[in-house]
């Protein structure tokens, strides 16, 4: 739960505000609920999951990297093995033995290692279709409930304070303010986006780029310093709750790519939508559910950069486009986000496997 720096916190506090005084966070109940992310965070809490079995929020549907940062190399092997059998000993060896690059590495998102959390669970609860298919191949067994990513409260950011912040950076009202903000790591295509909004910038002065969150690795960060500092660019780190909601709110459209997918639905893109603000989401069974006239997509292929540069050329040349695009984010999440509706459906579940 906060302090700790991490959106399934954020979205655990959330929730827990929403449920009745009954539910309480810490102790064990009739059933517990374990929140579970693709993150050494959870690592106590995954032993505790599987051994007294509740139900599963599953932040991420991929925990490759999960077991590749808990556990030893032969814990490791042992259950990559448990997931998909001796045949795949030399797999699970090989790809221990490149575990650098699984934060880009393909490879590492193909392998989801669900199975035993997934078939010990009394119920998975998951946030988009694309988690759902990937439980269901890993543990057909489960039962799988898809409830939508929640968005997190803005705090009643001040208009004033956005405006004076965009004014302070130079932004000015007529000009286009993209947003890529939390926690920064590759499969965010964040080299992807500083590239293309390089390309932007070279032919027009009135966009800007905020990059704001910490860095997720070493290796992103040094290959982001040649680009971070160019025109246009605006670079900050972490943030506190009440200057990242004045961060979001000044943006005009949010870029939110997302490949290889964990599974996992963004917490900032809701937060977003929510905002009134579009978001541009890469082209994936995570985002499929997504309005597209609110998340325009992304292709991940070879085009992804190129598509990248003609969305964000399109919405810059129309503020009528920027405000349709955050119009239909908002009335989607409004529709398919409310928090009250979203705690009655994990009440549900709960009561379900009394």
């Amino acid at each position: 739960m906060p302090p700790v720096r991490s959106g399934v916190a954020d979205y655990a506090a959330a929730l827990l505000g929403a449920l009745p005084e009954y539910v309480v966070s810490g102790v064990d109940g009739d059933v517990n609920l374990y929140h579970m992310g693709n993150n050494g965070l959870h690592t106590a809490i995954y032993r505790r999951a599987v051994e007294r079995p509740g139900v599963v929020v599953l932040h991420d549907a991929v925990l490759h990297h999960f077991h590749l940062g808990a556990f030893s190399r032969e814990e490791y092997v042992a259950e990559f093995v448990y997931c998909y059998g001796a045949w795949f000993r030399g797999m699970a060896e090989e790809l221990w033995a490149g575990r650098s690059r699984s934060a880009s590495d393909e490879r590492y998102f193909r392998w989801p290692m669900l199975r035993r959390l997934a078939e010990g669970a009394r119920a998975v609860i998951v946030h988009n279709a694309g988690a759902a298919e990937m439980v269901r191949r890993e543990a057909p067994s489960a039962t799988v409930e898809v409830i939508p990513h929640l968005p997190l409260d803005a705090g009643g950011v001040d208009l004033v304070d956005v405006e004076r912040w965009r004014v302070s950076m130079g932004v000015l009202p007529s000009h286009t303010l993209f947003g890529l903000m939390g926690y920064l790591r590759e499969s965010k295509r964040v080299l992807a986006v500083l590239r293309a909004f390089a390309r932007l910038r070279a032919v027009r002065s009135d966009v800007w780029l905020l990059v704001a969150g910490e860095v997720g690795s070493s290796d992103l960060a040094r290959a982001m310093e040649g680009l971070v500092g160019g025109d246009g660019v605006i670079r900050e780190g972490y943030l506190g709750e009440r200057e990242f909601g004045v961060r979001a709110a000044a943006c005009d459209v949010g870029v939110n790519l997302r490949y290889p997918g964990a599974g996992e639905s963004s917490g900032m893109t809701a937060r977003w939508m929510r905002m009134g603000r579009g978001v541009i989401v890469s082209d994936t069974a995570e985002s499929g559910a997504l309005p597209l006239a609110g998340c325009p997509r992304v292709g991940v292929g070879l085009s992804e950069e190129e598509e990248l540069l003609g969305l964000m050329i399109w919405l810059a040349d129309s503020g009528v486009r920027r405000r349709e695009c955050g119009r239909a984010a908002r009335e989607w999440a409004e529709r398919e986000m409310d928090l009250g509706r979203i705690a009655e459906r994990y009440l549900g579940v709960l009561r379900g496997v009394q």
